[in-house]
């Protein structure tokens, strides 16, 4: 990544932050990254969704890069699993620009991480969670995770259960063991 790229990602994150996603026009970022017009519309060709694309993928990488060095060395996959759980969730929890998106922008958060967003973390998600996983199951299997993972910690974020918390490393294991579910992602 460039660095002109970098400044104007940073500058529309910023930019999101303070006025939120349906207010921010090219000429914010412009100003707010010092990067002119013209070159943000070359590197970014079809404006601002494209734009806005490249910084939800670089946010959802850098998520999943902290993710992957937090579960690293997990001695199995109920390990793993429960590790990623409970990193995704807390992390879900705590974030404060989500947060604030959730209370301002609602829609557009939602869509986020949901029917709009769900292919995309799928896909990041993919990229660096299955390497981890295939030291204990096979390629396919590990796929299969990912997308039943995915769905489940943004299920349980956007409609906290009374009964899991999947914050909490004890509460996920008795998930586990409670619907066999372990048992049914590894061997499918």
């Amino acid at each position: 990544m460039t660095s002109d790229e970098t400044r104007v990602l940073d500058a529309a994150m910023g930019c999101v932050e303070r006025f939120g996603f349906s207010k921010v026009t090219i000429d914010d970022i412009t100003t707010a990254s010092g990067v002119s017009r013209a070159t943000i519309y070359r590197l970014f060709p079809g404006g601002r969704e494209v734009l806005f694309e490249a910084m939800r993928l670089r946010e959802l990488e850098a998520f999943f890069s902290r993710l992957q060095s937090g579960v690293a060395g997990s001695p199995n996959i109920e390990e793993l699993l429960t590790r990623c759980i409970v990193f995704s969730s807390r992390e879900l929890k705590n974030d404060q620009h989500l947060a604030s998106m959730l209370a301002s922008e609602r829609g557009e958060a939602l869509a986020n991480l949901t029917v709009d967003g769900v292919p995309r973390i799928i896909h990041v998600a993919t990229q660096f969670f299955v390497p981890l996983a295939e030291e204990f199951v096979s390629h396919e299997t590990a796929i299969q995770i990912v997308d039943v993972l995915v769905r489940l910690v943004i299920s349980y974020f956007l409609a906290p259960s009374v009964r899991v918390d999947f914050t909490s490393e004890d509460s996920v294991r008795a998930f586990f063991e409670s619907f066999s579910f372990l048992n049914y992602l590894v061997q499918q």
